[in-house]
């Protein structure tokens, strides 16, 4: 983890309070911001600990005062994945347009345990709400059974959780452009390189995937990969494709390592075989050929993510489920000069991006 609430420290911790008062940390941690569901006699209880041990967290006075500290506090996994990182600082950046800060916690494991110290920090911080950026099964299933004080918003997409309040892209959509705009080239024969199938992203892209070559009477060919540009790779250069005339895979990591692995059996692409990524990251445009991919816009999600984190502190009502729509952008690595890229409906909502110029 990348701090933990529980270690060693000059001076003393919210637990230190807590095993003083005889309460929980949780029960500190709203004394300390100013909640109203504990008793009178246990918030004073709690405030004299507070002041005997001499613990002050840097935003106490300020939670104390106004009840209100301006920050909200985010628990992130995997936040070396390009979502988990992009959706983080999507949040600072919308937090910051409105006055608000960030108090991050990174998780490299998962487990209650992480889950709760991460709480247990950022409330010692008097965050007013938190963001769960919790990306894989694991950690979504640690986050719904942790204790919550403040409103709470999920960053992620998440269908089978009516009583939580989710913003993310909606990955599903995003298959499904890909699978029309492949379909539509008059690809047949296309394999699904999926992400991890305990990442809740991967599963949604893999689900959408597979509904769409079913309904469209296509064989629904897919392997499993770990997001690593190394598996792409693997793939390309190994794995049997004969009959493989386009591959969708789902992150652009593992695309890069495709188109990788191909050139060394001098399979040509897009003329030998088309390839699709999601995400758009920055690099996508620059290989070679540029990438079609699915661009994600983080910054909307942030977006989304603050203002229910906004409403849900200020008690207004808040939409349960937002769902951000992605966009495919096509680029070379699909459509190619000459007759290729004349099959491409016109009706398509799709981005065509031409190839950059040259400033020299």
């Amino acid at each position: 983890m990348a701090r933990h609430a529980s270690s060693s420290r000059a001076r003393p911790s919210i637990y230190d309070v807590a095993v003083r008062a005889g309460v929980s940390h949780m029960t500190v941690s709203r004394v300390i911001n100013g909640h109203t569901n504990n008793k009178e006699s246990t918030r004073e209880h709690v405030l004299r600990v507070i002041e005997e041990l001499g613990y002050q967290p840097s935003s106490v006075a300020r939670a104390l005062a106004s009840r209100q500290s301006r920050s909200v506090g985010v628990i992130v996994d995997a936040a070396d994945h390009y979502g988990p990182k992009n959706t983080l600082l999507a949040i600072e950046r919308a937090a910051r347009e409105v006055g608000y800060t960030v108090a991050a916690f990174s998780l490299n494991g998962l487990g209650d345990g992480g889950i709760r110290d991460g709480i247990a920090d950022l409330s010692s911080h008097g965050v007013d709400a938190m963001c769960m950026i919790a990306p894989r099964t694991s950690s979504l299933l640690a986050v719904t059974g942790a204790p919550l004080d403040v409103p709470t918003v999920v960053a992620g997409d998440v269908d089978d959780r009516p009583s939580m309040i989710t913003v993310a892209v909606d990955q599903g959509h995003g298959a499904s452009l890909v699978a029309e705009h492949l379909v539509g080239l008059g690809h047949r024969s296309i394999l699904h390189l999926a992400g991890p199938l305990d990442w809740i992203d991967a599963q949604a892209r893999e689900r959408s995937w597979r509904a769409e070559m079913q309904r469209r009477g296509l064989e629904s060919r897919t392997l499993v990969g770990d997001w690593s540009s190394d598996f792409g790779y693997e793939v390309g250069a190994r794995h049997p494709l004969d009959d493989v005339s386009a591959v969708f895979a789902s992150n652009d990591q593992m695309a890069l390592g495709l188109l990788h692995g191909l050139s060394t059996r001098g399979i040509r692409v897009p003329d030998d075989i088309a390839v699709v990524g999601y995400d758009d990251a920055p690099e996508s445009r620059h290989l070679l050929p540029p990438l079609t991919t699915v661009r994600q816009d983080f910054d909307a999600v942030g977006k989304a993510a603050l203002q229910a984190v906004l409403d849900a502190i200020e008690g207004r009502p808040v939409q349960a489920r937002q769902r951000v729509l992605p966009e495919l952008v096509v680029r070379a690595s699909t459509v190619g000069s000459g007759s290729q890229a004349q099959r491409l409906a016109p009706a398509q909502a799709l981005e065509v991006e031409a190839p950059l110029e040259s400033a020299i």
